[in-house]
């Protein structure tokens, strides 16, 4: 039976190609031929051919290829994907190599063998399937390095302190250079090294971002360094390495100061050698990455060698830059806190609210221990739970802090989760809160170690939180 291939035949014989349509229309669907080599533009305009046999000469007498060679230049200039298989006398075999080597895939002496040509066909067809299949991933790949690479959300703020980061950025950037980011839990180290990714020379390939919080002890090296078949119980496919999967690109290391250090010698190890060696492999791979690492661990426990490796800290911190907390930037809270007010509006179909002055003065000066993310999650129930055009003090339900008479003004008869949630109160939803919130306030919000005690995987961690608006 017929495939759906397309075959063109290009040549000046007319019994070539009375010979060759009879032959080929018996394995392809399409079998197209023609006399004259100036109608090969015309006729690739009009359908992708599968492969296209070509002529070596096309006047008479002639025998030394100069034809051939131009056409099939012509041919690749048009789509390079093009598979072109020469045809070309017994004598001219030397000729077809050179043709070989200028772009031509194979050729066929004539008088031909049929079988010959069927083989050569079959071949040709599955190899322009095969670059078609593989242009087809490259540019997926491009389309989806850049939409995964897109920072979700903007770096906010023009206060001196950020913009003392943004200039770090600007400067860092183009090198590729280790970059280590340090700062305190929400403070937005994930979009810095976006912005660092962005303005790179590698932005228009993979940003991989790899949480090692969240990468338990025995996937460690699984996940970042990839595996053979068979290497462990689960094995059951050969598996690419995170690390592998970003060469060419960006690879961020969130909470790099959680690693154990047995697993820091790992990392340091392929980190100088620039090779992976997936797990059950004797085989390294070479990659090609750009590293930042990021990290809540203060400079001084950094500097501590039961914490962290110091080898491991000089090959990360090439440059180095602290994302400030909040509460020293608190002239940038108005604008993040307009920013998030408006994209929860929009994700619940509501009015863009205003905020009072009594409540962007209480929220500016609010500590926020979460930083960002907190601010983030506070603004999202507060345009769930307001009912007004704008946003007012009670619309906040903050905790009260260290000096401070006590919590904001609540809306009139309405009660928050912590007063409901006495001690005696066994309502399942409001004891997760509980745990939660205490949970967070006790490690200072530091999701991993408020994970670990909660028996959570940050992940799950994170998601409650959303579930509960903290």
């Amino acid at each position: 039976m017929a495939n759906d291939g397309k075959i063109l035949i290009v040549d000046d014989d007319e019994d070539i190609l009375i010979a060759g349509k009879l032959l080929l229309k018996r394995h392809y669907k399409t079998v197209v031929t023609c006399n004259r080599p100036d109608h090969i533009p015309e006729l690739m305009a009009d359908q992708v051919f599968d492969a296209i046999l070509l002529d070596m000469n096309f006047s008479p007498g002639e025998s030394s290829g100069e034809q051939g060679f131009y056409w099939l230049a012509r041919i690749l200039e048009i789509d390079p994907q093009a598979v072109v298989v020469m045809i070309t006398a017994h004598g001219g075999v030397n000729i077809a190599v050179d043709a070989i080597k200028k772009g031509a895939t194979d050729f066929i002496a004539k008088p031909w063998e049929n079988q010959k040509v069927i083989a050569t066909l079959s071949a040709s067809v599955k190899l322009r399937r095969t670059r078609s299949e593989a242009e087809l991933l490259k540019r997926t790949n491009r389309a989806l390095a850049q939409v995964v690479s897109t920072p979700s959300q903007p770096m906010l703020g023009t206060s001196k302190a950020m913009k003392q980061v943004h200039s770090v950025i600007k400067r860092a950037a183009p090198t590729d250079a280790n970059v280590l980011l340090l700062g305190e839990n929400g403070t937005g180290k994930e979009l810095a090294a976006r912005e660092l990714h962005r303005q790179s020379k590698r932005a228009g390939k993979i940003f991989m971002a790899v949480d090692l919080g969240a990468v338990t002890e025995t996937l460690f090296e699984s996940e970042l360094f990839g595996h053979k078949k068979g290497a462990f119980t689960d094995a059951r496919e050969d598996r690419i390495g995170r690390i592998q999967a970003a060469s060419g690109g960006t690879l961020f290391l969130d909470e790099v100061g959680n690693l154990p250090l047995h697993q820091q010698a790992k990392l340091l190890t392929v980190l100088e050698r620039r090779k992976v060696t997936p797990v059950g492999s004797d085989r390294s791979i070479s990659v090609d990455v750009r590293v930042i690492a990021a990290t809540n661990l203060s400079r001084g426990k950094l500097g501590d060698e039961d914490s962290f490796r110091q080898d491991l800290l000089f090959r990360l911190n090439t440059v180095e830059i602290t994302v400030p907390p909040l509460r020293d930037r608190a002239e940038d809270i108005p604008e993040i806190a307009r920013y998030y007010g408006d994209l929860y509006c929009k994700k619940y179909g509501k009015t863009n609210k205003s905020f009072s002055p009594e409540s962007l003065n209480i929220i500016q000066s609010y500590s926020w221990p979460g930083n960002v993310r907190a601010l983030r999650h506070s603004l999202e129930r507060a345009v769930i739970l307001s009912e007004g055009e704008t946003f007012m003090p009670g619309d906040f339900h903050l905790d009260p802090q260290p000096g401070q008479a006590g919590d904001v003004t609540p809306v009139p008869g309405q009660k928050n989760l912590k007063e409901i949630a006495t001690d005696a109160d066994l309502n399942l939803e409001r004891l997760e809160y509980r745990a939660i919130e205490q949970a967070l306030k006790k490690h200072r919000y530091n999701i991993s170690h408020a994970a670990r005690e909660l028996g959570l995987t940050r992940a799950a961690l994170y998601r409650r939180m959303e579930k509960h608006g903290l």
